[in-house]
């Protein structure tokens, strides 16, 4: 079964073909550095970091790309209002970023270029559209000719009389048309400068990554992806701009993923509702971040709360205990005979092709997920009735289901730790917060069995009560009392 992705511009699944066999050449636009990254930034890098990731799972090899802008209005106007440079003050959160990447374990890109280092390309690409009369020069400013270009619309839909109704011209611009967007900007006192034929100034926001992606893949190119509020105006001018200039088909496959929403409204700073990357994971491992996105299909949106949090970590322990539980099975038996029934071992085995047909479906990692734990479910509920005398047989299936739930849980990015290691720092910092160390609840079990050896119920109820009080339960077995810490 082929690859098929969700393509924007057609608005159906489709085959992904590469144009070179086997070689997946990928853009992603990349951040403007002048903040901190957010949880919306995360979600963008997640899911192409998770594309990525299946891809080359899937034996093809990727060449990603994705840039970053480091010349941009908003760049300048923060690096004033910090009185600094705007090469300090992108060089500053493009390292920040990195920092961020790193914390979530995402894979680096193959290149990652900066708009202030191909401005000679972006030049080039602007006289281009000059001489084919898609582009013009009032002052010292560039604009594309909207009109021009017949396809303007085919990726967002919308349709240019509608768009020319409500547009407006803003002060200072004298543009042909109000839909036209500036490809280079006539430098204002004290702002950055390269010098161009047109006079002083930078490039616009648009051209950069129009400049950029020919540079690195080409006229044409596989996939060109980014959240969906690129998809106009930015990504609907990359392909009047590309297009334009070249004459050939821009990127074959458009893939844009879903927003991130704070109790259903899209996170921004005007409502107080946006969330930096450091902030989460201050308080959640990366990885509970990484299963919270994934348990949502990509291009759907993504309602990020303290509670979907919480049931992101509740669901990665549950994970990792599985791992757990089966690095410590003991050797089996000579024994022919499985204990395991047919439609389950049938379920076990067909996991990898079950899960690769998921992903297949358009990356689904929601239902792939779902397979995830409807294994975990499986190989917990075997685990707990196999006797002392297990089979090798069905030591062997579930030793082999765990490495790949491994293998197959890595294409998110999950599962990267020892899981005897992470369980026992999970369970570390919950109980610095419970202000209790394991050594002083390993007492109290200590003084609790003496109690009840003494027949001292009371102050048996007392001790179990005690630690109750600070969300540590006790659960009574054959081997002995265990402890774990009470969930929210």
């Amino acid at each position: 079964m082929p690859i098929s992705l969700y393509n924007t511009i057609t608005r159906t699944k489709e085959p992904l073909t590469p144009i070179e066999p086997g070689h997946v050449k990928l853009y992603v636009c990349g951040i403007t550095a002048y903040d901190y990254c957010h949880i919306g930034h995360a979600r963008s890098a997640l899911v192409f970091d998770m594309m990525v990731r299946y891809l080359r799972y899937r034996g093809l090899k990727v060449t990603f790309v994705r840039n970053f802008t480091d010349i941009d209005d908003k760049i300048i106007k923060r690096a004033a209002e910090q009185e600094t440079t705007c090469t300090e003050l992108s060089e500053r959160f493009i390292r920040k970023f990195h920092e961020d990447m790193a914390a979530l374990n995402i894979i680096q890109p193959d290149l990652e270029p900066k708009a202030t280092e191909h401005v000679d390309e972006i030049i080039r690409m602007i006289s281009l559209l000059i001489e084919r009369g898609l582009a013009y020069q009032e002052g010292s400013d560039v604009y594309y000719r909207v009109n021009l270009f017949e396809g303007y619309g085919k990726l967002s839909g919308r349709q240019l009389d509608e768009m020319q109704a409500g547009a407006r011209i803003t002060i200072n611009e004298a543009k042909e048309n109000p839909m036209d967007f500036a490809l280079w900007k006539g430098s204002k006192p004290g702002e950055p400068t390269w010098e161009s034929p047109w006079g002083p100034g930078r490039p616009g926001w648009h051209i950069e990554c129009s400049a950029m992606s020919r540079r690195y893949l080409g006229d044409t190119f596989d996939i060109h992806g980014g959240g969906k509020d690129l998809i106009f105006p930015h990504h609907e001018n990359e392909i009047a701009q590309s297009e334009g200039a070249t004459g050939c088909c821009f990127a074959r496959h458009w893939i844009h993923h879903g927003f991130v929403t704070i109790k259903d409204e899209k996170m921004s700073k005007s409502l107080g509702n946006f969330l930096t990357i450091r902030e989460v994971l201050a308080l959640y491992p990366a990885e509970a971040l990484r299963l919270l996105v994934f348990s949502t299909h990509y291009r759907n949106p993504l309602d990020y709360s303290d509670a979907s949090m919480k049931d992101a970590v509740t669901g990665l322990e549950r994970l990792y205990n599985c791992m757990d539980s089966l690095s410590k099975l003991p050797n089996g038996t000579d024994i022919s005979e499985s204990l395991i029934d047919q439609a389950t071992q049938d379920r076990l085995l067909s996991l990898e092709d079950r899960f690769l047909e998921a992903m297949d479906n358009d990356l689904n990692t929601a239902q792939g997920l779902g397979l995830i734990y409807d294994t975990v479910k499986d190989l917990n509920r075997i685990r707990q009735t196999l006797g002392e005398k297990s089979s090798d047989i069905d030591i062997t299936i579930l030793k082999e289901c765990g490495q790949t739930l491994t293998r197959l849980s890595g294409i998110m990015g999950l599962l990267n730790e020892n899981p005897t290691t992470y369980l026992h720092d999970q369970k570390a910092e919950k109980l610095e917060d419970l202000e209790i160390t394991p050594e002083e609840i390993q007492q109290l079990i200590e003084d609790r069995k003496i109690a009840r050896s003494e027949k001292n119920w009371g102050q048996a109820d007392e001790i179990r009560d005690l630690l109750l009080a600070r969300s540590i339960e006790l659960k009574d077995g054959p081997e002995g009392t265990s402890w774990h810490i009470k969930k929210d």
